[in-house]
């Protein structure tokens, strides 16, 4: 049965991981009510069901992960459909988890590793045993897939030749890892401590290490619903963000923990969640905790601000990895799923900050950085990826075929 259509209900597709807090915690806390909107939430187990939900119209948004909104636009493995990204849900909050023996061998000293040399380590582990790894992502169209590959190639390490990568949607990830169908995984909280509490992996890396504010899961619609239910749209994304001043306040994390951990939700242990909730992380099982700051980045710095130089970032890597002809067409494509145009109209006026730019050079901060504005301040700290490469879309073209010659 297809989605209802009345004005102020809203029916929106989602996955258990914490990255889906900000439309949970919008209806748990009543901000979707006070932006007047009837907001049902629907679970589901994979990213292609969540897709198909929104498609076949069974839903009017959904949280997920940015590259499959914009592989849908663009018509990569099925017929082409315009989505709409107005809103970004989150930044990061993924990590690298391998099995306990081969997390000891590239990450020797423990902790969080840093990426070039555990990269390197793991270049030479291959080499040694002369049989490629198999790593699971979450999707061939997600941020985890291209962030994982960026790194490895970046090391010398092949993907699809030293590295199998493979599909496990998150919710199997820590049983793949445990039952031994793949070598480490890449995927969001809570699957990576689960894994470590079962002792089926350790974590060794952050995404965030490998681009520091790396785009992850953004809420999508349908474009011509998003234009028709325009309104609803923009109230929606402020619930969003007052959903995230909510999420940030420290003085809350007992209590989303366990509205995130609820049956229908996240199904999960409100400790696990609260610890990925405050950027903790138990690396191995026994170990200690770890702080690692804006492990997930879901508020400050628009981090919510749908940049189109993401979605353009997104689409380098897809052109990249599924060996297609840079189109200049398919990139204004992948540029326009991105839409700050809507977010801009829903948040003018109200305390929110708005960048003047809808655009910027994505890896090429090392210190704080204030912006242009067009409404409010913003200070943007570190976003640089691991290998020191910026990314300036202007020269689009040209970053991708520097990258075609690692």
């Amino acid at each position: 049965m297809a989605a209802t259509t009345a004005p102020g209900e809203f029916t929106l597709g989602f996955l258990p991981l914490v990255d889906a807090c900000l439309p949970i915690l919008a209806l748990e806390h009543g901000f979707a009510e006070a932006e007047g909107l009837s907001l049902r939430l629907v679970r589901d187990m994979s990213w292609a069901t969540v897709l198909d939900r929104l498609l076949y119209g069974h839903s009017d948004a959904a949280h997920l992960v940015a590259p499959l909104a914009i592989a849908t636009a663009l018509g990569r493995g099925r017929p082409a459909q315009p989505l709409s990204v107005p809103f970004v849900l989150g930044l990061n909050g993924n990590a690298v988890t391998m099995r306990p023996d081969l997390a000891r061998a590239v990450n020797p000293a423990g902790g969080l590793g840093d990426p070039t040399a555990v990269g390197a380590a793991l270049k030479a582990h291959i080499a040694a045993t002369g049989e490629p790894l198999r790593l699971g992502v979450v999707h061939r169209y997600s941020s985890h897939n291209y962030m994982v590959r960026y790194w490895l190639a970046a090391c010398g390490i092949r993907p699809d030749r030293d590295v199998e990568i493979t599909t496990v949607a998150p919710p199997f990830c820590a049983d793949a890892l445990e039952f031994g169908e793949v070598d480490a995984i890449c995927v969001g909280e809570p699957w990576n401590s689960v894994a470590v509490e079962r002792g089926a992996g350790e974590i060794v890396l952050a995404t965030a290490q490998i681009w520091r504010r790396g785009v992850e899961k953004v809420l999508a619609f349908r474009e011509p619903v998003m234009e028709e239910r325009r309104g609803d749209a923009e109230a929606l994304i402020r619930a969003l963000r007052k959903a995230g001043e909510h999420f940030v306040d420290p003085a809350h994390l007992d209590a989303n923990a366990a509205i995130l951990a609820q049956s229908e939700y996240l199904d999960g242990n409100a400790a696990l969640i609260r610890r990925a909730i405050s950027d903790r992380l138990l690396l191995s099982q026994g170990g200690e905790v770890l702080h690692y700051p804006d492990f997930m980045f879901q508020h400050r710095e628009a981090a919510n601000f749908p940049w189109v130089s993401q979605a353009e970032w997104l689409y380098s890597q897809m052109v990249r990895w599924d060996g297609m002809e840079f189109d200049a067409g398919d990139a204004r494509k992948a540029a326009r799923v991105f839409r700050p145009d809507v977010y801009r109209s829903a948040l003018l006026g109200t305390n929110d900050p708005l960048p003047g730019a809808s655009s910027k050079v994505e890896g090429s901060l090392l210190k704080p950085t204030s912006v242009s504005m067009q409404q409010g301040v913003i200070t943007l700290e570190n976003n640089s990826f691991f290998d020191g490469i910026a990314f300036d879309p202007i020269l689009l073209e040209t970053y991708i075929a520097g990258q075609r010659h690692q």
